[in-house]
This record gives C-alpha cells, structure tokens and sequence, in this order.
C-alpha cells in the first residue's frame, strides 16, 4: 500500500469512527395525510357470504378454521343475530387491538420515522407500534398477550413488512376481530405487508397464522384512500354519546329515541308480553 492510499485509509476510518461519514439516509414513502377504510367493517370481505355488514344476521365469512375454532364462530354469530354478542370493543376504554386496528369505520393516521412506524385510528382511540430500527422480539420469556401484541419490520423498497406475535386471545375476553365473532388464539402469528399502490390507495396484506385456531395461512387484504388534503382526525370517547342502556338480563342495548324515550326492546322482553 503506497504512503498516499494509506492516508486516505486512516482518513476514512476516522471519519467513521467520528460520525462525519454516514450512509445515505433511508428514503421513506410519504404516507402523510388521514386516510378511511374502503368497504364496511366484515374482516374478510374475500371470504364473505350473505349480503349486509358485520352486524347483519346470517352474513358470515369463511377462515380456514379448525372444527374447534369453527364452532366457536357459528356460537358467536348466533349470539351476533339475536342482538347480544358480547364484543369487548363495546366496552369503552377497550382498545381493537390487533389485527382489529386495520377494521375500523374510522380515519386514520400513519406516522412514520426511520425508527418506528406509528398507525393511529381516530376510533378509539388506538395505536400500533411497529419497530423499524432493526431489534428483534423479546425473548420468550419476557414476551406477555397485548391489544396490539410485539410488532417488528423492516423496509422492503417502499413496502412496510412487519411481524406481529404475543397477541390476546379470544380466550381472555380481551379481543374479537369484528362484530361477526371471528377469533383467534394465544398463537396468532401475523406477517403484513403495507404499500401505497396507484391512486392514493393503502394496500395492507395481513397473512394470519395459527396453530391453534386455523388449518392454513389465512391472507386477508385491507385497503385505505387518501383523504382531501386538510382533512382533520378528531379524539373521542365512547362514552361521550353512550347514552342506550343494555338490559343486564339479556344483554340486548335498548336505542334512546331523540325524545329520550326507548324506541325498541329486547326480544325476550317482547316475548314475555304475548
């Protein structure tokens, strides 16, 4: 090596170990804006049968299931025709968590930096944090069920690839994916992929895995449109207009009419009166 390269050498290795010479910086996608959800609140629109929302009675959706899982979702939807499924997010204070978070009737937010990636639901409200600065999950040991779960990614181009473990299981009474009854267990393992594809539209691609609960990777696919430019996101509370009492024997929420007088009533209540 000649004097001159030897120099330049030295030189690059100081500059290094300075912090004067640093790698171009990671080119992030401009995600800036508030962005809605297009469709209504059924999880799995690709899987779904019956017309109507996640609400409507007889409307399902088909995950690959085990026989276990399928009979807790034919148990729920049930539930979910007579009026009383006992969704936890009805509760207010009760985050979606996740995957939930990506099914909201809602707009969005999504903040992101070189380090982490926030998505920030008006509804609710809830925050995903997804880590972006190269850590891996905790250790087995130091990992516990959460809403939203440990999620780690990295960047792809322009796409977002996170992994998402160490959720709340339907088990706990913490979580529900919708008001259909879809659930999954403490093994829940999501992979998800996030890119804007032409048109202002949000791809977000959730492969869904579980020992426990499904007998295949289950893919669903979510999609969000830009707002208008200037368009705000508002914080509320749940209980700011949680004025329609439920029935404690039933379960049934009875619907205040803007007199202040009940519009309908349980059926089991309109039962006991023929």
């Amino acid at each position: 090596m000649t004097k001159t390269l030897h120099r330049r050498w030295r030189m690059a290795v100081m500059l290094v170990a300075s912090g004067f010479y640093c790698l171009p910086a990671l080119a992030l996608p401009d995600w800036s804006g508030v962005w809605a959800m297009t469709g209504g609140t059924v999880f799995d629109a690709a899987t779904r049968s019956g017309p109507g929302g996640s609400t409507t009675p007889g409307l399902r959706q088909r995950p690959p299931y085990t026989a276990e899982y399928e009979a807790k979702y034919l148990a729920n939807m049930a539930l979910r025709d007579k009026g009383v499924l006992p969704d936890p997010n009805s509760m207010c204070g009760i985050p979606a968590g996740f995957p939930r978070i990506f099914n909201l009737p809602d707009v969005y937010e999504f903040a992101v930096t070189d380090k982490q990636v926030w998505i920030l639901s008006e509804n609710g409200p809830n925050v995903l944090r997804i880590y972006t600065d190269g850590r891996a999950h905790p250790p087995v040991a130091d990992r516990w069920p959460t809403h939203t779960g440990d999620s780690v990614g990295h960047w792809e181009g322009d796409t977002l690839v996170f992994d998402t473990l160490s959720l709340h299981s339907s088990e706990s009474g913490n979580t529900m994916i919708d008001r259909t009854g879809l659930v999954l267990s403490d093994a829940a393992h999501v992979v998800t992929r996030m890119h804007i594809a032409e048109g202002d539209v949000m791809v977000v691609e959730m492969t869904i895995e579980d020992a426990k609960a499904l007998t295949a990777p289950w893919v669903v696919t979510k999609r969000f449109n830009r707002q208008p430019a200037g368009t705000r996101v508002y914080d509320y509370a749940c209980n700011e207009n949680n004025r329609n009492p439920i029935d404690p024997a039933t379960g049934w929420t009875y619907t205040i009419g803007p007199d202040g007088k009940i519009m309908d009533q349980s059926p089991s209540a309109a039962g006991s009166e023929e």
